[in-house]
């Protein structure tokens, strides 16, 4: 993809302000993590960071900042079920963090894995011990997009994504093993990335790429999440 092609793409897609505002969020965010503070401060903290950009909403039950931190990490739970929990980060953790705000009918959708090491929070790990899952992650976006073009099932992605993360060493942690989502204005309207979904992926505006994943048999639960469209060329492209 070149660069006159991505900006010619786009400015036409109109949650682009939303998700650069979530991530926005997630890059300030990462120096608000001590070692004192909980899922429940740190949801706190991203959801007033989101109100002063303007974004006071979300589209994700009343959960607009979904925190989970250590043991907690692997847990697939849904946002109408979600509580923060008040154990401290201490001085070695992984912390989770997803951001859904919206505004009207546009959504913003990311998550981010950050990594506390001796008492310092990274938004990428220097240490051996986080490393692995946070390449893992990486990779998997990679390869997504090399992967997929417009006519590319949810299916065939699912599977695609799935197979990858077994041969990387790793397991999906999500109850469902899906890998994201289409976006869209109502909640219950998402089309997601599992097992039979034979649409295409083109059917949509755009899709999120979510895999939640850990080392197989590991104690961390890794995230990280985008917003994905199609350019002109049939390329997907972050949002």
């Amino acid at each position: 993809m070149t660069d006159a092609t991505s900006r010619r793409s786009v400015p036409m897609l109109p949650n682009l302000a939303v998700q650069t505002a979530a991530k926005s969020v997630l890059q300030q965010l990462v120096a608000c993590i001590k070692p004192e503070s909980t899922e429940a401060s740190i949801a706190r903290i991203a959801t007033q960071l989101l109100t002063d950009a303007g974004y006071p909403d979300t589209w994700y039950y009343d959960c607009p900042a979904f925190v989970l931190l250590g043991s907690r990490s692997l847990l697939s739970v849904s946002g109408r079920d979600y509580l923060p929990a008040e154990e401290r980060v201490g001085s070695h953790n992984l912390i989770t963090v997803d951001l859904s705000p919206r505004s009207g009918s546009q959504w913003g959708d990311c998550a981010r894995s950050f990594y506390m090491e001796d008492g310092i929070c990274r938004a990428m790990p220097t240490g051996v011990e986080f490393s692995r899952g946070h390449g893992a992650e990486r990779a998997l976006h990679d390869s997504m997009q090399r992967f997929v073009r417009p006519e590319t099932t949810f299916n065939a992605l699912y599977e695609f994504a799935n197979d990858l993360i077994e041969t990387a060493g790793f397991e999906n942690l999500d109850f469902a093993a899906n890998v994201g989502h289409s976006l869209c204005e109502q909640r219950d309207q998402r089309l997601y990335i599992e097992a039979g979904n034979l649409r295409r992926l083109d059917e949509v505006a755009c899709f999120t790429f979510e895999p939640h994943i850990r080392e197989r048999g590991g104690r961390w639960g890794y995230k990280h999440e985008n917003i994905y469209f199609f350019n002109d060329e049939g390329e997907a492209c972050e949002l």
